[in-house]
């Protein structure tokens, strides 16, 4: 196991920030730490890190009780949001920076950055300064001096926070295939719901200091543990149960709030007996999908995603009569706000 995570908390005055977390992590698997600000996501990679001291609980890392171990005794690579290179040093610097404190022979050195300026797909750019780069590549910098090491673990704190999105884009693919290739234990912070599903072959949500549920991005999405989880990982419908479009299909539940994904509305241009009528008050063209806003006899808006060609077949337009019907929906005990 990479890292086991026992009954830890941390509490900063009266706020607790992790509260009785509990989570085993895979070597060699890459996790996501996501949720909403104030989760308690960050403090927990620091715990992991040594940055913090938990109030109760253990801490280990590769079979061994970190819990109170010096951050230089961990065996860590921590990456930030803000790169945190050495602005006077030239990339080549930066990577070896943690090589040459360790006193590792000059020749080995040398060979390792040349190594992983490759494996960061930054060969030839070695003499060049940070101030010198763009957003994307700082960030590969940051993530090859991480790794100069060799660390155990691999940390990463909202990694690509800072870049637009087409880079974050670029970076999330990237690093889901360096992961592929050094197998380092990785656990990254998030809370960009989308990063977390494409990057990580295991998601941890995190609310209030608590761990929601944890899974696989298919497991997480579309068997959620709560409303929370629901309707914080991807688009979702929250609706009255006495709503008309489920008592029109048969729906029953005992609990006051239901959740709908908006591609588990069918919609229709005529009716069926299971159906219930809607005007379309606005379409929204997404490029891969259409979105569409859906207004019901009762007032109650919903939105419906639709493939390119189901919104071709039906050629919809602005305040048309159309009928709907739910495929699936979910009900919870109870529900947390964002």
């Amino acid at each position: 196991m990479g890292i086991v995570i026992e009954n830890v908390s941390k509490q900063f005055g009266a706020f607790k920030a992790v509260d009785n977390v509990s989570l085993e992590i895979d070597s060699g698997s890459l996790v996501a730490l996501l949720g909403p600000s104030g989760s308690g996501k960050s403090t927990l990679l620091r715990l992991i890190a040594g940055l913090e001291t938990p109030d109760q609980g253990r801490i280990l890392l590769i079979g061994e009780d970190a819990t109170y171990r010096s951050v230089q005794d961990r065996g860590i690579g921590f990456v930030f949001q803000h790169y945190a290179l050495f602005k006077h040093l030239t990339v080549r610097k930066n990577i070896a920076f943690a090589l040459e404190i360790r006193k590792v022979p000059p020749a080995k050195v040398r060979s390792r950055v040349e190594e992983l300026l490759e494996l960061v797909q930054l060969r030839g750019l070695g003499d060049r300064y940070p101030s010198q780069l763009s957003g994307g590549q700082r960030q590969r910098v940051a993530l090859a001096r991480s790794l100069a090491v060799e660390p155990k673990v691999l940390l990463l704190d909202e990694p690509f926070g800072a870049l637009d999105a087409k880079v974050r884009k670029d970076l999330r693919a990237w690093l889901r295939r360096l992961h592929d290739e050094v197998h380092v234990t990785t656990v990254f912070v998030t809370h960009d719901q989308e990063e977390a599903m494409e990057v990580a072959d295991e998601i941890v949500v995190m609310n209030k200091g608590r761990v929601e549920q944890i899974g696989t991005p298919a497991e997480i999405y579309d068997h959620p543990a709560s409303a929370f989880v629901m309707s914080f990982i991807g688009p979702v419908n929250v609706l009255p149960s006495t709503s008309r479009i489920f008592e029109a299909h048969g729906f029953e539940s005992a609990h006051p709030e239901v959740f709908l994904r908006p591609q588990d509305i069918l919609v229709e241009t005529t009716p069926n007996g299971a159906s219930v009528s809607a005007r379309v008050s606005r379409i929204i063209h997404l490029g891969w999908e259409i979105q569409a806003e859906l207004t019901l006899d009762d007032g109650q808006v919903v939105t419906a995603h639709l493939t390119r060609d189901r919104f071709d077949e039906l050629k919809l337009q602005p305040q048309q009569r159309v009928f709907v019907k739910p495929k699936d929906a979910k009900a919870f005990p109870l529900y947390y706000s964002i």
